[in-house]
């Protein structure tokens, strides 16, 4: 197999032209390309069988590929990679697009992971594809705490945060805790609560704990202890990957195995398990990534491509990525423009608001 770095320097001008619209037909329609379709656009005049020799040559050094053997050509991962990688046409945003992402971004949600659940859902309905969307861990100081006893070994813990950001989690308590309880626990918290994080109020609760140990009901105690071991053992790994538009990814799977991968997809991501993968592939630079097929871990089962881009705060610190998935036929012209602004709007807006 010839390199792909060699492949189109090797190329002269008629068959670099019949690559390029061969995968821009794929693109657009999905289906395989023949070669009588091809004769047709073509300005010069070019036989049907002149193209199809052409398309043969492509098939050989493995940047086209036939599904059935009467079947036009679609490009292979490889025919994609060189491309995107040589011959897209990057567009603009369009003037609807950016209105209706900037509307959106503009609409005053209560906390950021609300401004980005909005960002997500119109992100997905304008490229028709399923969005991604990597929410920063917060840091915001905390203004109140509250428990609710949900059952003898459940508890909710209720925090407000002072950016009006709200977090509900469900912890087990320790055994023998009462409503009586709870409210102590609550109220010993939200005496010196306001305007810390959950680290400081850690520090300052072990202090506090330790002068005012002989003060506190043992049951109040054990439970302050453990709600924050809760809140601290996952403050390394808070992000928030928010997915909308499933049901565009799915749609675009003609096979009911191609479902059933794509489900899996999502089923990965909203368990979280590769939530730090989704950021690494973000975070090797600035500007919006592409990743094909089984180019990474993340899409290789599926077979999707993922084109996305980091967003950063002020100080220019990636803290977040946005992105959209999408069968390896994207539009990716039209998607790529789009993705690097939501992107950059993100950071802006973000920082501008001062939330990070």
């Amino acid at each position: 197999m010839i390199a792909a770095s060699n492949i189109l320097n090797d190329m002269n001008d008629r068959t670099r032209e019949v690559f390029r619209r061969v995968v821009e037909a794929y693109l657009s329609s999905g289906d395989p390309v023949g070669s009588r379709t091809l004769t047709r656009t073509f300005s010069e005049k070019l036989s049907a069988a002149t193209i199809r020799n052409v398309m043969q040559d492509l098939e050989y050094v493995g940047l086209l590929g036939s599904p059935h053997t009467s079947a036009g050509r679609i490009p292979t991962q490889l025919g994609l990679r060189m491309f995107v990688d040589t011959l897209l046409e990057v567009g603009t945003v369009s003037n609807a697009d950016r209105d209706m992402i900037e509307t959106t971004a503009a609409l005053d949600a209560p906390d950021v992971g609300s401004l980005l659940d909005q960002v997500s859902s119109t992100l997905s309905g304008i490229t028709g594809s399923a969005s991604v969307v990597m929410a920063p861990k917060f840091e915001a100081q905390i203004r109140h705490i509250e428990f609710v006893n949900l059952s003898p070994d459940r508890a909710l813990v209720v925090l407000v945060h002072t950016d009006g950001h709200i977090e509900n989690r469900i912890f087990t308590p320790p055994p023998g805790q009462t409503p009586s309880s709870l409210r102590e626990a609550a109220n010993f918290l939200n005496s010196f609560t306001e305007g810390k994080t959950l680290a400081e109020l850690r520090l300052a609760i072990t202090e506090e704990i330790s002068r005012r140990r002989q003060e506190i009901d043992g049951l109040a105690r054990a439970l302050v202890e453990s709600g924050l071991a809760l809140w601290q053992s996952s403050e390394d790994h808070s992000e928030r990957l928010i997915v909308r538009g499933r049901s565009n990814l799915i749609d675009s799977a003609a096979e009911s195995s191609e479902i059933d991968l794509i489900r899996r997809l999502f089923d990965d991501l909203e368990r979280k398990r590769d939530i730090a993968e989704f950021l690494n592939l973000a975070e090797t630079g600035e500007g919006v990534k592409i990743f094909i097929g089984s180019e990474n871990k993340l899409f290789s089962l599926s077979g999707s491509s993922l084109v996305v881009s980091p967003y950063m705060n002020a100080d220019r610190k990636i803290i977040g990525a946005v992105g959209v998935i999408g069968p390896t036929r994207l539009n990716y012209g039209r998607i790529v423009p789009i993705v690097d602004f939501t992107a950059q709007l993100v950071g802006r807006i973000l920082s501008e608001r001062g939330r990070l």
